[in-house]
């Protein structure tokens, strides 16, 4: 008796409802993106018996299936729409429909099968989900210090008010984000091993324990490339283009730059690789990104070893 053809699920998600196909019987159906369709989903899904499960990211609307698949212990993969879009676009698929949509991730699913991957957490989520709202109140915080500064007299004092609030509400959510951390005895002593590194304040710690929880446990290229802070080649036939870094994850990228501008004023290490850089012809921007990917390695080093900075091994091959 032959066994049954595995099959792969791709997941369409929207606000109000859920597209869904299954290769390569190619059976669809739509449910509403509620309680009870999320329900009637994992029923009819686990009869299939899936091989894998691939959904989107789609800022929030895709989490309740994808806790509802996980808990079934069905194999759920969120995959970045960037991807999922260049997957489209190299099968020739340039039209994009809901039913499309679900064909093509059904088809990433069978083709690229994408490891799934242990879900967050509660504790974790709501540790994103700060992290989140404290870059949404900064943002809003910079854009209207910036319209301050040219606003007419009619309007400075409603913008200024606001940035009174939005400074309260940054407040809030920094305490909120202490008192996560403070919580969990294992959140509180990466934080304080991470801390150890000059340079390294609560923002980067804070983002490197929500945003990158695979610190410590990739190599050293590995992890660059995740963050993105690898130079990536693109070069073609005879001609040679500069090395770009480029995707990635864009908030612990950010909060690392901002950690090795200051690292190199404050960080031994990074202030002589800085400067030895600079001396050797390389342009300040170039300088800096190696001194992030740098830095990256240090911490990389130090949460797989569990060892703090005075204590970390600092040879080239760190």
């Amino acid at each position: 008796m032959s066994s049954a053809a595995p099959a792969f699920v791709g997941i369409d998600v929207a606000k109000a409802e859920l597209v869904i196909t299954i290769r390569p019987s190619g059976e669809h159906w739509t449910i509403a993106n509620d309680v009870a369709g999320i329900h009637t989903l994992g029923q009819r899904v686990r009869g299939h018996a899936p091989t894998l499960i691939v959904l989107e990211a789609t800022g929030g609307y895709e989490r309740a299936a994808v806790a509802a698949l996980a808990a079934a212990q069905l194999p759920v993969v969120v995959a970045t729409p960037r991807q999922v879009r260049d997957f489209a676009r190299a099968t020739g698929q340039l039209a994009k429909t809901d039913r499309i949509d679900a064909d093509i991730l059904a088809l990433f699913a069978e083709r690229v099968r994408p490891a799934p991957r242990a879900l967050p957490d509660d504790a974790a989520q709501a540790l994103d989900a700060l992290l989140t709202r404290r870059r949404q109140v900064l943002e809003m915080l910079i854009a209207e210090r910036n319209r301050l500064e040219h606003a007419v007299p009619t309007v400075r004092r409603g913008i200024t008010q606001h940035i009174r609030w939005l400074e309260r509400q940054l407040a809030d959510v920094d305490r909120d984000l202490d008192d996560t951390i403070q919580a969990s005895p294992v959140w509180r002593a990466t934080e304080n091993l991470l801390r150890s590194t000059p340079g390294v304040g609560p923002v980067l710690s804070r983002t490197l324990i929500g945003e990158l929880p695979e610190l410590g446990t990739l190599p050293r290229k590995q992890i660059a490339a995740l963050v993105g802070v690898a130079p990536l080649a693109r070069d073609r036939g005879t001609l040679k283009h500069k090395r770009l870094v480029w995707g990635g994850r864009a908030p612990v990228r950010a909060a690392l730059f901002m950690a090795a501008l200051v690292g190199t004023r404050c960080n031994p290490v990074l202030r002589a690789f800085y400067r030895r850089l600079l001396e050797a012809g390389k342009p300040k921007n170039v300088a800096l990104t190696a001194c992030m990917r740098k830095l990256l390695t240090i911490l990389n080093a130090m949460m797989r070893t569990n060892t703090a900075w005075r204590h970390i091994d600092l040879s080239p091959t760190t």
